[in-house]
């Protein structure tokens, strides 16, 4: 830093209440600006029971391509987003080929033995390792200048409420699965709670106040002007405070609408609650590292409001040949597209607090599946589609490997963040490192 040996210090030597520091920290003449790092996120988003190879991968590799018809809600962001076809989940072992599907889809390694059954296939357990998303939130946390309150954030939209390995797709370690938070009631609580002392929070603006009024006179014009908006933002929360009695900050938390059930037609709008959650949280950079999980895997959600009446599990097993079925599932994973361009949508609507550009500048979304292809169980060419400029990866094409192990891209992600890992989850599956042609 320009001026001082730490915040600490500058905090201390001016006087300043440590509340002020978030407001400071983006002013280019105090030296602290210069030195913070930009944020970077994450964001995966889980959908099961595989795709309809040719209604989702483009024909065409590079950056002239055509998105399918499930892929169509992305077209948008098709500059923004890279389409991974023949990244290969080839974990062996134990379990059948949904839970190895969605137990090693994050964590590139085998599942330990255990009692739960599937199909005719060896029964298991959870997965033995830990999955990428909480392996990038414990180095983000180790560091303090990218540590943040929860390190990551669960979502889960009617994931059932029962704990398997077909429901987890986190692991904080061996054995160790991370349930995600079914309820947007319950994110919302976890996430904000109640503001029930506001004489702290009075205090705490007076304070602020203060500070801005020291520290204008050791800035330049430009950030004077930058504190003035910050104390405007202040006056707002202290008239808000004084309104009435009790009254509750609602505005800088975001609405929910009220009652919404857990039932399968509710999943539309429970989606939308917890993208709308999501992306408050990395605005409050509650976290930047994030998983969203639809159902799971042998998810059998009834799409009514597709006009799809079955099951998705069981269409997902109906033969090529049958062409309704097929068409259905193309309308479910358009849905389920539609639903991560409405998160891209949002985060790129969202500026970047403090910082430049929009949220999805600074995010990468990764949607993904447990299977390749639904009918035959495949892991094969797993579907991954990334969106976003978060990890600078060379965004706009349309990638095509030759049956690449799912490891070196969990690898890649790793380094995005800086984090120089050799090998990630069996280490016999990375030998050639993070996968080539992202950057």
């Amino acid at each position: 830093m320009a001026l001082y040996e730490n915040r600490r210090e500058f905090l201390k030597t001016l006087g300043l209440s440590t509340a002020s520091l978030p407001f400071l920290m983006n002013l280019p003449s105090l030296g602290f600006a210069s030195s913070a790092k930009r944020k970077k996120r994450l964001v995966v988003v889980f959908s099961p029971n595989g795709v309809v190879p040719w209604d989702f991968w483009p024909d065409e590799e590079g950056d002239k391509f055509t998105l399918k018809e499930s892929l169509k809600p992305l077209e948008p962001f098709k500059e923004r987003m890279l389409t991974l076809n023949g990244i290969c989940d080839k974990i062996k072992g134990d379990g059948d080929g949904h839970m190895k599907g969605i137990g090693c889809l994050l964590t590139g390694i085998e599942l330990l033995p255990g009692n739960v059954q599937g199909g005719s296939d060896t029964p298991a357990g959870w997965s033995s390792g830990i999955s990428i998303d909480q392996e990038i939130k414990n180095f983000l946390q180790a560091n303090p200048e990218t540590r943040t309150r929860f390190g990551s954030l669960e979502f889960g939209v009617l994931v059932p409420d029962r704990a398997d390995t077909w429901t987890r797709i986190s692991y904080a370690g061996s054995n160790k699965p991370v349930a995600p938070v079914n309820d947007p009631y319950e994110m919302f609580s976890k996430m904000y709670g109640k503001m029930k002392d506001q004489e702290t929070l009075k205090s705490v603006l007076d304070n602020l106040r203060l500070d801005f009024k020291i520290i204008s006179k050791a800035t330049s014009s430009e950030d004077r002007q930058l504190l003035e908006e910050h104390a405007q933002f202040v006056r707002e929360m202290e008239q808000e405070l004084t309104l009435s009695e009790g009254e509750e900050l609602d505005h800088i938390v975001p609405e929910l609408e009220a009652d919404v059930t857990a039932d399968n037609d509710n999943m539309p709008k429970i989606s939308r609650m917890q993208t709308e959650l999501l992306v408050n949280s990395f605005v409050n950079d509650f976290t930047r590292i994030a998983t969203v999980q639809y159902t799971r895997s042998v998810g059998s959600a009834k799409m009514r409001w597709l006009g799809v009446e079955e099951g998705h599990h069981v269409l997902s097993h109906r033969p090529d040949k049958d062409k309704d079925s097929q068409d259905k599932l193309t309308r479910i994973n358009k849905w389920y597209a539609g639903e991560v361009a409405h998160l891209a949508k949002k985060l790129a609507e969202t500026p970047e607090p403090g910082g430049e550009g929009s949220l999805l500048d600074n995010t990468l979304i990764v949607w993904t599946n447990e299977l390749g292809k639904g009918n035959n169980h495949s892991r094969d060419n797993t579907p991954f589609v990334l969106i976003g400029n978060g990890l600078d990866f060379n965004m706009g094409r349309s990638l095509k490997y030759k049956s690449v192990t799912h490891n070196r891209l969990l690898l890649s992600l790793a380094h995005g963040f800086g984090h120089e890992l050799k090998t990630f989850g069996n280490p016999d599956f990375c030998g050639d490192g993070p996968l080539t042609g992202l950057t």
